[in-house]
């Protein structure tokens, strides 16, 4: 399975944006789809991970509120809402296949096999 992303840009501050996470070769139905951030001088973190298991969302504490991921399986995508977007937001931006699942403490775990080579997303200020 390939992953693909599209849907990056340069947007202003309280700006939205859409990613897509498109797979190729495959179907992503029976995996998980989880969104991946990484900012230039920092590591790659966690922004969201739908769990196709039951349909549960996961969202890291920095975008709750403002990031909403979906999934239609009809056209074999996850999408990535981003609202009110800050600069801090900038980053490139992946999506990857593979599994996470939420814990009592509201974080979320994932491992994820497949990935995408990235959108890059810039929020000015």
């Amino acid at each position: 399975v390939q992953v693909v992303e599209s849907g990056g840009g340069l947007v202003q501050t309280g700006g939205s944006l859409r990613l897509s996470c498109s797979a190729s070769g495959g179907t992503l139905d029976y995996y998980a789809i989880g969104w991946f951030r990484q900012a230039p001088g920092k590591e790659r973190e966690g922004v969201s991970c739908y769990n196709s298991d039951d349909g549960s969302t996961y969202y890291a504490n920095s975008v709750k509120g403002r990031f909403t991921i979906s999934r239609d399986n009809a056209k074999n995508t996850v999408y990535l809402q981003m609202n009110s977007l800050e600069p801090e937001d900038t980053a490139a931006y992946y999506c990857a296949a593979g599994q996470c699942y939420g814990d009592f403490g509201g974080s979320y775990h994932y491992a994820m096999d497949y990935w995408g080579k990235g959108t890059l997303v810039t929020v000015s200020s």
